[in-house]
């Protein structure tokens, strides 16, 4: 799909400077932009590349003056930066803006789909399964049975919703992702084998909650995990059963949390991070990659280490942590004076 300066230009309500009619296809990054591309300045030491670009158009903070002369379009905004995020939205908006239900493809009898929506082939639904409107789900995906999935959500290729499980408005599921799988719930017996322990609870994704590629929330033993408005999770990320975590927290990649753990609003926790179950983790907190957590946690903390402590001390103690050789050292060395002396 190609769009002009003019047109970009009109979404944008930036001013042109150069050519309104030329036409563009493709979005680049500065250094490397090629004809029919569309790039953007914003930081200052990229500017010596506008001069040098191939793009067709380059979206620039409107008090941008060039010192040399341009062969590519300009289009002056008041945030340069911004408008070019502004744009890749509405490219995103397009390149999923698709409807209808393919073939091949299971609809359960029982199940109520909203309108606009989106479902593609090889895609099943169950049996009394709830779609609102404008709801996107690509090839080969899994709804089961009971489910629910709120207006404007989108469930890419692959992903797996199991039953009873509720999504909100506005999710995004991303491919691989498994919400409601069963619980790690297993039971010692007297033969020293592990039995079953049925999974009955369900997985509930509030409104506007991402799941990146790969990630798995595991559905309660009782009740429900719980994933709350805004939450955004990376790749690769374990959720374990009966977990709750608090709106607009957000996670890095390939951590792991515990059963039963609770999270609060607002927490950055970093990649690879482990959290204990059956704790307590305040609001605001910050969590240094590759923690372990196995305390609970105030309001507030920011936490490194493993087993994790205040992101300060641990700081200090790194200093002597990475010297330690040279203290043993200095320490031998004082004991032989030491020694010689007696």
């Amino acid at each position: 799909m190609k769009f002009t300066a003019k047109q970009i230009a009109g979404i944008l309500e930036g001013n042109i400077v150069g050519d309104p009619d030329i036409e563009v296809s493709k979005l680049s990054k500065i250094e490397e932009g090629t004809q029919g591309s569309l790039t953007f300045l914003a930081n200052p030491k990229y500017k010596p590349y506008i001069y040098k670009t191939k793009a067709s158009i380059t979206i620039v903070n409107s008090d941008f003056v060039p010192d040399e002369a341009l062969t590519t379009t300009l289009i002056k905004v008041d945030d340069a930066y911004g408008a070019f995020t502004k744009l890749l939205e509405y490219y995103n908006q397009i390149k999923l803006n698709k409807s209808g239900i393919e073939q091949p493809s299971f609809v359960s009898e029982s199940a109520k789909v909203g309108t606009d929506i989106y479902l593609g082939a090889f895609s099943y639904i169950g049996d009394n399964v709830k779609i609102g409107d404008n709801v996107k789900i690509f090839p080969n995906a899994y709804i089961g049975d009971n489910v629910t999935i709120d207006n404007n959500s989108i469930v890419f290729s692959g992903a797996k919703i199991y039953s009873d499980c509720v999504i909100g408005k506005g999710c995004v599921i991303n491919s691989g992702s498994i919400i409601g799988a069963d619980g790690f719930g297993f039971a010692p017996n007297e033969k020293g084998e592990y039995s079953k322990v049925p999974q009955i609870g369900n997985v509930i994704l509030e409104d506007f909650v991402d799941v990146g590629a790969g990630t798995t929330i595991d559905r309660a033993t009782l009740g429900s995990t719980i994933i709350r408005r805004g939450v955004k999770l990376d790749n690769q990320i374990q959720i374990a059963h009966n977990v709750e975590i608090g709106k607009n927290t957000v996670i890095a990649a390939q951590t792991g949390i515990a059963g039963s753990t609770k999270i609060g609003e607002g927490c950055q926790i970093g990649g690879q991070v482990g959290i204990a179950g059956h704790l307590t983790i305040g609001n605001n907190v910050k969590v240094q990659a590759q923690s372990g957590i196995g305390r609970n946690v105030k309001d507030n903390e920011i936490l490194q280490g493993s087993p994790s402590f205040g992101y300060s001390d641990w700081n200090k103690s790194y200093v002597y942590f990475k010297n330690l050789p040279k203290l043993v050292k200095t320490i031998n060395e004082l004991e032989k004076k030491v020694d010689g002396n007696n």
